[in-house]
């Protein structure tokens, strides 16, 4: 997608997101994100990223996507839709480029907030989140995976969901290793709609689970059952 095309889009976004997103917005009090575990930014804004993986390292990178789902859940989703997915009446954020051209454009939008013709129509958060929380919550949007990616492996993740449930309650026959490289490797043909290289799909989370052990595959099912839920 172009950069003209985008800008028209979320443009376009804002334009149409008129009495239900003050409405959304109007009554609602921002929400604190607690950042602790990520770098500090400092005081002077930035205008790029900086908790993607390959300037942080993959440690700090799921930290940020951690606490940025928090954040977005608890600011955000109620206008701009669950997993990022909007319903029409704000901006689809998972489109906007994992660049910098879509980090400026973010970031002036999160601290100014947008108003129409003396209507606010999202807040500044700027001031209210900091920013921190503003790139936390950066790196989550850019990470969701391509729901469209996400439905074609759906059958065989569900699959191998029950096949790690079993294997929850009894390890015998498992291949930790052979498990983790087939969910790595459905991870690694899950896109981003906004061009980061790593989609933080069910996938990926499940893959990085995985040791060996009855817990593990436990939690790793309920990861996939959780996440393939929320796709539908």
């Amino acid at each position: 997608m172009s950069r003209k095309s985008l800008r028209a889009i979320l443009a376009g976004g804002f334009i149409l997101a008129s009495g239900t997103v003050i409405l959304a917005h109007g009554d609602v009090t921002p929400q604190p994100v607690d950042t602790a575990g990520l770098p500090e930014t400092g005081e002077e804004w930035l205008i790029e990223n900086p908790y993607r993986a390959e300037a942080v390292g993959e440690d700090v990178w799921a930290r940020a996507i951690e606490i940025g789902a928090s954040g977005y859940n608890q600011n955000c989703a109620r206008c701009h839709g669950l997993e990022v997915v909007s319903g029409g009446l704000a901006p689809d954020l998972r489109y906007l480029e994992a660049e910098e051209y879509g980090d400026e454009w973010y970031v002036e939008r999160f601290r100014t907030g947008y108003t129409q013709n003396g209507t606010t129509k999202m807040p500044a958060f700027g001031e209210l989140l900091g920013q921190d929380a503003a790139w936390a919550i950066r790196t989550y949007i850019e990470t969701r995976p391509d729901g469209d990616a996400m439905e074609a492996v759906a059958d065989e993740l569900k699959a191998m969901r029950d096949q790690l449930a079993g294997y929850a309650a009894d390890t015998s026959g498992a291949d930790p290793d052979a498990l983790k490289a087939r969910l790595s490797e459905i991870a690694s043909g899950i896109d981003t709609l906004s061009g980061a290289p790593i989609a933080d799909s069910v996938a990926f989370r499940a893959s990085k689970l995985i040791d060996g052990t009855s817990a593990a595959y436990n939690t790793a099912a309920e990861t996939l059952t959780i996440g393939l839920s929320a796709t539908q």
